[in-house]
């Protein structure tokens, strides 16, 4: 290896650590103290670097927010879409209708846990009025449909989708099914379990999706 290729891949291991650290501590503080207190000098502080720095690698406050939730939305900040992660990869690899939702249920129960207490602070406050916070519960509504309007297509492409069902319908169905707000009122609020969350999940997506085992029988 060069030394010019070394002291590349060494900055920009570097800057990834950075970044890391400038989320981690933005992270940290828009769970315990919610979005109000996550100012750009505050993150700086808690991440030890300077203001010039955080402002740098994000830019504004809305995408370092935007930033933070997509990277604990995935679960790391390897840059994998989320279609192309192994939880997601499952639904589509699976060959029965019920256990490609079963599946789909198992991957928002991961993101449930991951994003709950996060997102339940940048909810409160687009509900608050912040306009930034807005947009981004906009975003991120429009982004959920994106990936449950991919979830029906497949399902009617491969002939798991209930016969008569109107896919825009069914996108809705999979879309409010898999909100963080139902996650977090039935884990945070009524206290079910992760597991009880996942099981109630895949028999609701099944039921309001999959056509019956009796009748798929009936039409092979």
């Amino acid at each position: 290896m060069s030394r010019r290729v070394y002291d590349n891949s060494r900055r920009a291991e570097q800057a990834r650590l950075t970044r890391r650290r400038i989320m981690d501590a933005a992270r940290g503080l828009l769970v315990e103290h919610g979005p109000a207190a996550v100012t750009m000098r505050a993150v700086a502080t808690h991440a030890g670097v300077s203001v010039e720095t955080v402002y740098k690698t994000f830019g504004t406050k809305a995408a370092l927010i935007k930033d933070v939730y997509d990277v604990t939305l995935a679960g790391d900040d390897e840059p994998i879409p989320m279609i192309d992660r192994p939880e997601i990869r499952a639904v589509y690899t699976a060959t029965d209708p019920r256990d490609k939702v079963a599946r789909y249920a198992f991957a928002a129960r991961r993101i449930g846990e991951r994003v709950g207490p996060l997102l339940a602070k940048l909810l409160a406050g687009a509900r608050g009025g912040d306009p930034d916070l807005i947009r981004f519960r906009e975003t991120v509504n429009q982004e959920r449909m994106a990936g449950a309007g991919g979830v029906v297509r497949h399902l009617a492409a491969t002939g798991g989708l209930r016969a008569g069902l109107d896919p825009v319908r069914a996108c809705d169905v999979v879309w409010t099914l898999i909100s963080p707000e139902v996650f977090d009122l039935l884990v945070g609020d009524r206290g079910w379990s992760p597991d009880e969350y996942e099981r109630w999940l895949a028999r609701a997506l099944a039921d309001a999706l999959v056509t019956p085992r009796g009748h798929r029988d009936e039409e092979a």
